[in-house]
């Protein structure tokens, strides 16, 4: 039976699940080590965020199981229904009942013992329902600015809701994400450089106007001319970064993690990572990073080849949302951009992030095994 050849039928694309297993791995290590200090201090625990992380992990593994059987048809019928859920979250996040609110920011809904950060699924959705666009309207994208400009007004209502939490970052992500699908996709470059430059003027515009934004952008430029407060988190991670030079001090050996570096087991694992492994360490996460994204666009390429769009663009999406938000997050860590709130796709601690990164590169797998089972059908047309 064709099913039972293992030379034409790999369903599984073992090199994304390697480079899955690995960034997991390593994330797991170094989150660890950056988060012993905060669980002794504050759950008398050291190993209390790992535990968490674990689990997050393993529900992630199990959805993303789940993710992996259901047809690519069947996630392109619930695109829709997907697109209205993502929507009544970001609106529900912004009630003061049911949102939770840290740092001034209401991106959490409270489900139970479970705080979900709404921002980080609406990513998957919005990638698969701009997919599922895309293989409905590919010739309209490309023959007419209304087909550019309808996805974008939907993403704009996105984007709205996104800045009253704030999620600055999330915004960003998504706006870039959708940008470069439709690109790909043939959509006409004159709109999309107006449409890049009124987002981009409209961004800049807002944090010039909001003063906390504004702090945080001055802290961004020069650091350490106020190091002990808008410049703090930056400086701490650029000494972070300085300690480690090409070998690090020694995995557990950092001292940054010592309650000196904010948030250094969630969005500033990556300065963790430096101090502790150095140069080498975070050489290895860029290079693991970027094999993971192209990988994706990989797959992805191959399936357009083989008629499977909606595919096609689910591993584009995915490569693109991996490679912006990581890079963002690295610039960040690294000093190259403004601070923003944004995780390190499977190596930061967060369930949301975590479990959603995870479903979705399963998604990609999905593509992969569709698009195998085309290839082998017209490869073996007589075989049942």
């Amino acid at each position: 039976m064709k099913s039972l050849d293992l030379k034409n039928n790999q369903m599984i694309d073992m090199p994304l699940l390697i480079l899955v297993l690995a960034l997991l791995s390593v994330g797991f290590i170094v989150m660890t080590s950056a988060s012993i200090s905060l669980g002794q201090e504050h759950y008398e625990s050291p190993f209390y965020y790992s535990l968490r992380q674990a689990l997050y992990v393993s529900l992630g593994l199990i959805l993303a199981f789940v993710a992996y059987l259901l047809p690519l048809n069947m996630w392109r019928s619930l695109g829709p229904l997907l697109l209205a859920v993502g929507l009544l979250s970001l609106a529900v996040v912004l009630l003061p009942i049911v949102g939770k609110t840290v740092n001034g920011s209401s991106r959490w809904l409270q489900l139970g013992v479970v705080n979900i950060q709404v921002s980080e699924p609406v990513k998957l959705i919005l990638i698969v329902y701009l997919a599922g666009y895309v293989a409905r309207h590919t010739k309209r994208i490309r023959s007419e600015n209304s087909g550019f400009i309808m996805p974008m007004l939907l993403l704009s209502v996105f984007a709205f809701l996104l800045l009253l939490q704030p999620d600055f970052g999330a915004v960003a992500v998504i706006i870039a994400t959708a940008l470069g699908l439709l690109m790909l996709a043939g959509a006409r470059k004159v709109a999309i450089f107006v449409v890049s430059g009124a987002a981009l003027g409209t961004l800049s515009l807002l944090a010039i106007m909001s003063p906390y934004r504004l702090k945080r952008l001055a802290g961004f430029i020069n650091p350490f001319d106020d190091a002990l407060d808008s410049g703090f988190q930056l400086t701490q991670a650029l000494i972070a970064f300085g300690r480690g030079e090409w070998l690090g001090v020694g995995l557990g050996e950092g001292v940054q993690k010592l309650f000196y570096l904010p948030e250094s087991h969630t969005d500033f694992v990556l300065a963790v990572l430096a101090e502790e492994l150095g140069l080498v360490g975070v050489t290895l996460i860029i290079v693991l990073f970027l094999l993971l994204s192209l990988r994706c666009m990989q797959i992805g390429k191959r399936a357009e080849q083989n008629g499977n769009i909606f595919g096609a663009y689910i591993g584009y999406g995915v490569g693109l949302w991996i490679a912006l938000q990581s890079f963002v997050n690295m610039g960040v860590n690294m000093g190259m951009l403004p601070t923003k709130g944004i995780t390190l796709p499977l190596i930061s601690y967060g369930g949301s992030s975590l479990v959603v990164s995870i479903v979705a590169l399963a998604l990609v797998m999905r593509v992969h095994k569709e698009t195998t089972k085309l290839v082998n059908a017209d490869l073996s047309p007589g075989v049942s």
